[in-house]
Parts: structure tokens; C-alpha cells; sequence
């Protein structure tokens, strides 16, 4: 369902919800499943250990259970993704995979390997609702939310390729997850909170990965920002602000008609203030748009001496669009102007360009 110029879709569609997956509840919930299904408590402990710590959802390779229990707990750990295309680049350390949910919604999560790190983008919507003119999933709108299992999977099947080696360099583990995938994470709250504590309670309660290494971005939901601040898990917060300037902003990201730039980064400041983390504020570079020096000095003057880092995203232009990145000249100007007002800030490595690396782009291909 795409959207008018600047309408926003807070409230998702209605639909099926996918089958109920060990990943979708707490340690206590899981007990309490396996229970349900005639079995002693203690295999939900076996169950969260083959498929948090081993990564494995195929019951007939674990053992450790017998036929009977093993048929039965087999409810827990629905297949919910199923994979439609992967592509890969930079010579296999970068890789693209568009899934297929239960009821044909399509999402994307990229995994990239760095020589120190191993970093997953996941979806944590169907679509998007937030509008923002110049991203591909912003033009397809918002199908669905999507459940915490299936936020979770893209993380264990991004574990899973990386631990057995299909990803060059030897075998390894996930380090970090970034919610820059499709969808709006805060406008998904419940399943994205419920998703971080899967990926950051120790094993075999979840997958064990540092709340540290974990970002949530979002284009500005200032009470949800608030209530992230609540939780007591010090994830890093992403600002999605693309524009100093309201004017400029309101165009760029529609959620700025709600809440102004001044509302939005109070509560960033506010976030990094309660859990001592560093606010990164994105800005995707458009040629013409908001790349000027004026705005980079606009920026400057608002961010400057604040626990923050720019990450300044040379846009990756979708197909047709009239929005393209700025031109290097450009780009280094913006840098400058920022360095000058002694503002910390790095230009993203555009890994996947040349597989659509920009979300939402494979999904609109299909």
C-alpha cells in the first residue's frame, strides 16, 4: 500500500499473525510452552541451547532429545523465513538476502563482514510507515509489524552462515546488529524491544550478543525514544535526522510535521544522558537538497559538545529516483564544516551499491 506525499502510517495493517516461535518468548514463557505440550520444563533449557547456542532449528539433529519429545517441540521453531534471492559483493563479505515471510511479505537483512566485526542490518517491518520520500521501503508504505521471531531468525541465520564459514575469512559470530533494515523500529516497539533481549540474554537464553553492539535507529518517535531510555538496556540510539532545518525536514522526513528537530535531538540528548551512550545522528547526503555548507554549519552549532557522533551516508540512489548523493566536492565540504564546530564524524562505507544495498530496494525489484 504506498502513501500520500507526507501521510504516516503509525498503526500497522491487521493481519495473521506468524506461528508462535521459542524466539518470541522468555525463558519462563518457553517452560511454560513445553509444558503446554506435555513435556518436562527442562527441555525448553535443551531446546534454547540447540537453537540459541548451536543455531540449529532442525529437531531431527539434536540428540539430546527422544522421537517422541522431539516431534512435540518441534511447534516451537516454525520455519518462519524462507529465502527468495541472495546476492553477494565485495568478494563475499558482504551478503543481501530477501526473505519471504508465512503470508508473502517480503524483507531484507544485509551481513557484513569487517576484518573486526561482523555486523547484521535487519528489517523490523514489512514496509514502512514513515514515508521518507528518498527511501525505497518509505515509498512501498507499511504491510505489517513483524513478530519478535522473525526479527530474531535474521540474526540467527546471519550467525549461522557466518559460524560455518560461508562468509570468507573462517568462521565467526555475529558482533553487532543495526535496526536499519526495513520498517520503522519504534513504531514496532513491543516485538523490537522483546527482539534486543533475545539477541543480548546470555546463553542458551538468548544469543549472548553486547547490548553495546546493538543500534536502534529511528527517524525521531520522540516518546518512544523516551521509553528505549526506560529499559535499562544501553543499545546505541541512531537518529535518522537528514535535515537541521525544519523547513527542509518536514519534506524529507514527514514524522518532522509531529515532532521538530529541537523535540527530537532534546530527546536524544535525553537518551544519552540515562544510559551514558553516544547518539549516532545519520544524514544521508541528497546533491542539492541538504548537503550545503550552511546547513553542515546548522548542524554543527546544534550537535556540537553533545555525546554524539555524525555518520554521514552518501545516498544510495533507488531506481528513477530523482534524489542521488552528493558530489564529492560536496561531501568533503560537509566533513569539514562539521570537523570545524569539533563535532566527531565519519562518511559510511557504501557497501552493497551494486546489490541494491539499500533496503527496501531487492524488495521492490520482486
Amino acid at each position: 500500500m504506498s502513501q500520500q506525499p507526507g501521510q504516516l502510517t503509525f498503526v500497522a495493517p491487521r493481519r495473521a499473525k506468524p506461528a508462535r516461535h521459542l524466539a518470541d518468548l522468555t525463558m519462563a514463557e518457553r517452560r511454560a510452552a513445553v509444558a503446554e505440550l506435555g513435556e518436562k520444563p527442562f527441555r525448553a533449557d535443551q531446546l534454547s541451547r540447540h537453537y540459541f547456542s548451536h543455531l540449529s532449528s532442525d529437531v531431527a539433529q539434536m540428540s539430546d532429545l527422544s522421537a517422541a519429545a522431539r516431534e512435540k517441540l518441534s511447534a516451537l521453531l516454525p520455519t518462519l523465513l524462507t529465502v527468495v534471492r541472495e546476492l553477494t559483493t565485495d568478494r563475499g563479505t558482504t551478503r543481501k538476502t530477501l526473505w519471504r515471510l508465512f503470508d508473502g511479505a517480503l524483507v531484507e537483512s544485509v551481513l557484513m563482514r569487517y576484518p573486526d566485526r561482523a555486523t547484521i542490518c535487519v528489517s523490523s517491518q514489512a514496509g514502512c510507515g514513515m514515508n521518507c520520500p528518498f527511501c525505497a521501503t518509505g515509498q512501498a508504505g507499511l504491510t505489517r509489524n513483524m513478530s519478535t521471531a522473525e526479527i530474531v531468525e535474521q540474526v540467527v541465520a546471519g550467525a549461522r552462515t557466518m559460524a560455518s564459514g560461508q562468509v570468507p575469512g573462517g568462521p565467526g559470530r555475529v558482533s553487532n546488529v543495526v535496526f536499519m533494515g526495513m520498517g520503522e523500529p519504534l513504531a514496532n516497539y513491543k516485538q523490537v524491544i522483546g527482539a534486543v533481549r533475545r539477541m543480548v540474554d546470555p546463553s542458551p537464553e538468548g544469543l549472548g550478543i553486547s547490548a553495546r553492539g546493538i543500534t536502534v535507529s529511528t527517524v525521531g518517535l520522540v516518546p518512544a525514544i523516551a521509553k528505549l531510555a526506560d529499559e535499562g538496556l544501553p543499545v546505541t540510539l541512531a537518529l535518522s535526522l537528514h535535515a537541521p532545518d525544519d523547513e527542509l525536514r518536514d519534506t524529507l522526513v514527514p514524522i518532522n510535521t509531529r515532532w521538530k528537530v529541537a523535540e527530537v535531538l532534546d530527546a536524544a540528548w535525553a537518551y544519552a544522558a540515562r544510559t551514558k551512550r553516544r547518539v549516532s545522528i545519520e544524514y544521508a547526503l541528497i546533491k542539492d537538497i541538504n548537503d550545503h555548507e550552511w546547513r553542515a554549519d546548522l548542524l554543527g552549532k546544534l550537535v556540537r559538545n553533545k555525546l554524539v557522533h555524525v555518520n554521514l551516508i552518501p545516498l544510495n540512489p533507488t531506481p528513477g529516483s530523482k534524489w542521488t548523493a552528493s558530489r564529492p566536492e560536496d561531501e568533503r565540504a560537509f566533513v569539514r564544516r562539521l570537523e570545524f564546530h569539533g563535532v566527531p564524524v565519519t562518511v559510511r562505507d557504501t557497501r552493497g551499491r551494486e546489490i541494491d544495498g539499500a533496503c527496501g530496494q531487492l524488495a521492490a525489484a520482486e
